[in-house]
C-alpha cells in the first residue's frame, strides 16, 4: 500500500516510519509545517513541530531511503487549533489542542490529502493500536495515546496506522538505536507547541486581553478581582489572587467558571467531586451509536481522570455517570468511554463535556 509517514522529527514517528518500510509499504515520509514563524513554536523537549524537527526527520527520511516532503498547514493550524483554543478559553472552557489538532489537522485535512494525491493510509507513531479496525489502548500504560485519538471516526480509522503501539516505549528507543537513527535519545516532546514562553495566561492575556472579573466564594463574597477568565481552569489551586485558606483553614480551589458574568468561584476540594458527565458532538469510533447503557470506564484527562461508568445516548448527547466521583473536570475536557476488553481496553466513543453535576 502507499502510505503517508507523518514524521514529526521525534524517535515515535522515525521507528513507526521505518516499519512501515520493513512491511513492504511505499513510503513517503511528510513533516508538517504548523507556523508560518517557526520561532513561535517552542524548541527541544518543550514541543515539536519546529524548524528543528523538520530537519530531524529529514535525516531520518534520508537513513530510510524514503522520499521526504513539508506540507504546509500553518493557515489551518491557526484557524481549527489556535484561534479554537483562545475561544474555547474566552468561554470558560478548557481545551486540549493536541486532541484538535488529531482531529483536524493530522487526520483530518493530512488525510484528505493524502487520499487525494492517492494514498491509502496515513501512518503516525502515537502509541495505540487498532485491532480489527477497533482503537484499543497501546501496550505501553504509560505511553498510551488512545484518549488524544478517541475523537477520530470509524472513516478515519479505517485510513490510520499506528505501528509502534505493540511495543513499550524503552524498545522503541532501542530499536531506534540499532537502526541508526540520530533521534533514538531525543527527548519526548511536551506541553503546548505553539506556546513558546511555556506561560498560557500570558499567551492567552495577549490574544483575548483584560475582562476583569471577580473571584468569589460559594456564597457568593467577593474576595478577589482578576483580569480574565482565561487564567482558571476547573481544579487550580495556585495563582487565584485570594489571601491564605477557606474559613476551615484548608485550600481553595477554582470550581466554577461563568464566562458570561466573568466569575470564578473558589470552594473546597469536596466541591470538585464530579459524577455526572454531559459531553455534546458525540463521535463513536465504530461508525454506530452503542444502544442502552453501557458499562464502561471513562477517562478525561490525556494523563489520569479515569474511572469505571455508565454511559448511554441521550437526546444526541453523551451522558456519563461514573461510579467513583472525578475531580477538577472542566468543561470543554474531552471524555473518551472505553470498553473493558479481554484484549485490551476498546474505545467506543467520546464527546466534548459541555456540563458536569454532582
Amino acid at each position: 500500500m502507499k502510505v503517508v509517514a507523518a514524521m514529526s522529527g521525534g524517535v515515535d514517528s522515525s521507528v513507526a516510519a521505518a516499519r512501515m518500510v520493513d512491511a513492504g509499504h511505499d513510503v513517503v515520509g511528510v513533516h508538517l509545517a504548523l507556523s508560518q514563524n517557526p520561532g513561535t513554536l517552542r524548541t527541544g523537549s518543550r514541543g515539536c513541530c519546529s524548524k528543528e524537527d523538520s530537519d530531524d526527520a529529514r535525516r531520518v527520511a534520508d537513513v530510510l531511503g524514503i522520499p521526504f516532503y513539508v506540507w504546509d498547514f500553518s493557515e489551518q493550524f491557526k484557524t481549527d487549533v489556535i484561534d479554537n483554543f483562545v475561544e474555547a478559553y474566552a468561554r470558560g472552557e478548557t481545551p486540549n489542542p493536541c486532541i484538535t489538532c488529531n482531529e483536524k489537522i493530522k487526520f483530518s485535512a493530512v488525510a484528505a490529502r493524502a487520499l487525494a494525491l492517492g494514498f491509502d493510509m496515513v501512518a503516525t507513531g502515537h502509541y495505540a493500536r487498532l485491532v480489527d479496525g477497533r482503537l484499543r489502548r497501546a501496550v505501553d500504560a504509560d505511553k498510551d495515546q488512545s484518549y488524544v485519538l478517541a475523537v477520530l471516526t470509524a472513516e478515519q480509522l479505517s485510513h490510520a496506522a499506528f505501528p509502534i503501539g505493540d511495543t513499550p516505549k524503552t524498545q522503541i528507543r532501542a530499536e531506534a538505536a540499532e537502526r541508526g537513527l540520530a533521534v533514538a535519545k531525543k527527548p519526548d516532546s511536551h506541553d503546548i507547541c505553539f506556546i513558546p514562553t511555556g506561560d498560557t495566561r500570558a499567551f492567552l492575556g495577549g490574544k483575548i486581553g483584560v475582562r476583569p472579573g471577580a473571584v468569589v466564594d460559594a456564597s457568593g463574597a467577593k474576595l478577589a478581582e482578576h483580569e480574565g477568565v482565561h487564567g482558571f481552569t476547573i481544579g487550580q489551586r495556585k495563582g487565584l489572587g485570594i489571601a491564605g485558606p477557606g474559613a476551615d483553614g484548608k485550600p481553595r480551589y477554582v470550581t466554577g467558571i461563568d464566562a458570561a458574568t466573568s466569575t470564578v468561584t473558589v470552594g473546597s476540594i469536596a466541591d470538585l467531586n464530579v459524577q455526572v458527565l454531559t459531553g455534546r458532538t458525540p463521535v463513536f469510533t465504530s461508525g454506530t451509536p452503542f444502544t442502552g447503557p453501557l458499562e464502561c470506564k471513562v477517562q478525561v484527562r490525556a494523563h489520569g481522570g479515569i474511572a469505571p461508568a455508565v454511559a448511554e445516548v441521550v437526546d444526541g448527547e453523551l451522558r456519563v455517570r461514573v461510579l467513583e466521583p472525578l475531580k477538577g473536570v472542566a468543561r470543554g475536557q474531552t471524555m473518551a468511554c472505553y470498553r473493558v476488553d479481554p484484549d485490551g481496553d476498546e474505545v467506543v466513543a467520546s464527546a466534548t463535556i459541555a456540563a458536569t453535576g454532582a
